[in-house]
């Protein structure tokens, strides 16, 4: 019913925009003031009547090209040894959204982002983002390479993986809110020059009304948002310091293990003494290392529903040492990932950049992958990138993981050009070579990739090839064998102002994949796929999504090599699907505006569709939902459930079906400080696997080189987990937390619930941090 009402409002075409009530800066020059001061969140100390002023900021998002609704002041100056901004933020509109949250989770609040540019390059910045009480959050942002694990993010979003010592704070008024920010030059990294000119952008989010909000008016119709950011000029006789930080860490696990007689449970301690290192050498290089590292503070790995045997799972790196500089590993198709490199004895990395080339190299020996004859693989990753005029690159890779048999090396180049002011390629070629077992494989893999992001229409090309011999140990590729040819074009449509359409996008997209070898020799295509992604933004911060899909889709019998099927005579013969099967889905879903105590969204997936762990014909059927509840600034409590289930349509049997309610509570006693409550429930039915031309169990492995017949897989599993967290700054921690597994018969019954793991830890650690004079 929202989509004939939506379609009904009469849309706007990319047409030149007349932008006449905007004159916006585009260069400020911050004044020196050789004083220090307490940041308390207050801006009436006589050193901010000196500050240079930026201000006539221009709405992005939704709509670009138009004046901004609420109107933003910054004060910026400089001292020897730091950079400072104050932010009024005047919001006429309606209650001002900030919460006393952790750090890194403002999202959902009023926040103002400063992208600082220190190198000019037009393509990456590192991002500080405050909230209305000055609650931080951190990172980079990226728009050259690929997807980036640090975050699990796409090149052009905010990476906040890593963390920078700098102050802030912040406190409500009565237009608005006002924030106070110290960023030492210490926390930089930056050229040496007589004169620092930084590119800066200032980016405002607004909850009541969904809008963003820029400094420079920025365009859509643009290949970089970073690029068309402002200059920050003279900064002179500014002072790095030689930065040495020393993290020693404590952390004791204590493991519970099941009574094997009785009802008393054991418990076995695991302590462990480690701590890490980093040098900053000059102003723009960093030498980081570290010791038997402790990843306690990583929280569980959300869920993902597995519902495509052809792809691997991909999770996300949250350790601090690799997330710190992992911007500079960015490879297109995540040939780095570090994920890899499971529990470190030790490892070294150094990161920087000598003129226009960033350079990365990274080395560890890897304890969590100890083989049988108990060798430890030795990692080695050097990455090198060279600017190549504003926002182009060209950079190469290697990578080897060595030891236990099996020696991987991967070799690549690549280089991003972008073009006039909305267009970029890219192009990347890589061999990989592994040897094991006295076999040696040698295996390619690329890319070519052309890209438009204009106001109204934009697209995005593609093919990528991945050779079945090609193997990464070090980096993450879901599915080789194959080449992929893309086409993406979007549509976008603006709506006048004020009215109920505030942006309407399309994106079509088609996808065909070929076996590597078949497209080579011109054979038939293995799948295809098209959907359009309609998303409709409207006045006020809602959004609606309508998404339909159609493929087609024959299956590889290469990948059925671990199954078999039995003969009318009860011989076990390989299993081999045959012929082609389609599907066609339609995905809907709706998310609220942040509201000043609580958001939501609901989203469904439902139609045809193909169970490819035993290639058969299914009717699917998703459902998800999520609300977030914030009834003070401190407590936040965040209820989601995802569901997924096929039932087959040859029997109308129910052969799959994963039900995952979740519940999270976090209440802030101070900023440093909260405690956490989070359960979950993972409720998953498999039947066992039949062949769908003749309705016989299929067999699988059973891992001794002989195969069964599949069984049925229940799971019914409720895990609940403890924190309290102090940290004062990055790197100063006190976790202390514990967290069980039940399991029961019943799925969601709460019934009976019997206890399989718990285990308690503990996690103490302290930074400390010195900054001498430099050389």
């Amino acid at each position: 019913m929202v989509l004939p009402l939506v379609l009904a409002f009469q849309l706007a075409a990319e047409r030149p925009a007349v932008f006449h009530a905007l004159k916006g800066q585009t260069v400020a020059s911050a004044p020196r003031i050789d004083t220090t001061i307490t940041i308390d969140g207050r801006l009436d100390k006589p050193v901010w009547r000196r500050a240079a002023i930026l201000t006539g900021f221009s709405e992005y998002a939704p709509v670009d090209q138009r004046p901004a609704p609420d109107s933003t002041d910054v004060l910026v100056w400089y001292s020897p040894t730091a950079l400072y901004f104050g932010i009024r933020a005047y919001e006429p509109h309606g209650i001002v959204r900030a919460t006393l949250a952790d750090r890194d989770k403002i999202t959902n609040d009023d926040n103002v982002e400063f992208h600082i540019d220190t190198f000019r390059e037009g393509r990456k910045a590192v991002v500080f983002i405050v909230n209305p009480l000055g609650v931080q959050a951190d990172g980079t942002k990226n728009e050259g390479g690929g997807f980036m694990p640090g975050a699990n993010v796409a090149p052009g979003q905010n990476d906040l993986s890593a963390d920078f010592q700098w102050e802030s704070k912040g406190r409500l008024t009565e237009y608005g809110y006002e924030v106070e920010i110290r960023i030492p030059f210490s926390s930089l990294r930056y050229p040496e020059a007589r004169e620092h000119r930084w590119g800066l952008q200032i980016d405002r989010h607004t909850q009541h009304n969904g809008y963003e909000e820029t400094w420079t008016p920025a365009r859509k119709a643009s290949a970089s948002f970073i690029a068309q950011e402002g200059e920050l000029r003279g900064i002179t006789g500014i002072t790095h310091g030689q930065v040495l930080e020393l993290n020693p860490e404590l952390t004791d696990a204590i493991a519970g293990n099941p009574p094997t007689t009785g009802t008393a449970w054991s418990y076995t301690s695991k302590a462990q003494l480690g701590g890490n290192v980093k040098w900053g050498i000059g102003s723009n290089f960093v030498l980081n290392g570290t010791i038997k590292p402790d990843f306690s503070q990583v929280e569980a790995d959300a869920t993902q529903i597995a519902t495509d045997a052809r792809f691997a799972l991909f999770y996300p790196e949250k350790r601090p040492f690799f997330v710190e500089g992992s911007e500079l590993f960015n490879v297109p198709n995540t040939l780095v990932y570090t994920r890899r490199i499971a529990q470190p004895d030790a490892a070294v990395k150094l990161t920087g950049k000598i003129g226009q080339n960033d350079v990365a190299v990274l080395s560890a020996l890897d304890a969590g992958s100890t083989t049988p004859n108990g060798e430890r693989p030795l990692v080695d990753i050097v990455r090198l990138q060279r600017d190549i005029g504003l926002q182009s690159t060209a950079g190469l890779l290697y990578s080897d993981r060595v030891g236990g048999g099996r020696d991987n090396t991967v070799g690549s180049g690549d280089v991003h050009i972008t073009f006039g002011k909305m267009y970029f390629a890219q192009f990347q070629a890589v061999m990989s070579s592994t040897t094991m077992g006295g076999t040696t494989s040698t295996g390619p893999m690329w890319e070519a990739v052309v890209d438009r992001t204009g106001r109204a229409f934009g697209f995005h090309y593609n093919v990528l090839g991945i050779h079945p011999d090609f193997q990464t140990d070090n980096g993450f590729v879901a599915r080789t064998g194959v080449i992929q040819p893309g086409i993406a074009n979007r549509y976008s449509w603006y709506g006048a102002p004020g009215g109920f359409l505030e942006r309407f996008n399309v994106f079509l997209r088609t996808l065909g994949t070929w076996d590597y070898n078949d497209f080579l020799a011109g054979r038939h295509v293995l799948e295809e796929n098209a959907q359009a992604n309609m998303q409709f933004t409207l006045r006020g911060g809602w959004n609606v999504n309508f998404n339909p899909a159609v493929g087609s889709y024959a299956f590889d019998s290469a990948a059925y090599a671990g199954v078999r099927t039995a003969t009318s005579s009860g011989v076990a013969v390989p299993f081999v699907p045959l012929g082609r099967q389609s599907n066609s889905l339609m995905n809907l879903s709706i998310s609220t505006p942040q509201y000043p105590r609580f958001a939501a969204s609901v989203g469904t997936t439902f139609g045809n569709d193909i169970d490819f762990f035993e290639a058969s014909a299914v009717h699917r059927t998703d459902y998800s939902a999520s609300l977030d509840l914030r009834p003070d600034d401190r407590l936040r409590v965040s209820a989601t459930y995802v569901s997924s289930s096929f039932t087959r349509q040859s029997d109308g049997a129910r052969n799959f079906s994963t039900r995952i309610p979740r519940l999270k509570i976090e209440y802030q006693l101070a900023r440093p400080l909260f405690v956490r409550v989070v359960s979950q429930y993972t409720a998953n039915v498999q039947q066992p696997l039949l062949d769908p031309s003749t309705g016989r169990t299929l067999l699988v492995s059973n891992g001794s080189g002989g195969f069964a017949p599949s069984t049925s897989q229940v799971a019914n599993t409720l895990r609940a987990d403890f924190l309290i967290s102090y940290r004062p700054n990055p790197g100063t921690v006190v976790f202390v937390g514990y967290g069980n597994s039940l399991t029961e018969s019943d799925p969601l019954a709460f019934q009976r619930l019997r206890r399989t793991t718990d285990g308690f830890f503990v996690k103490l650690s302290y930074l400390f941090r010195g900054v001498g004079a430099a050389d």
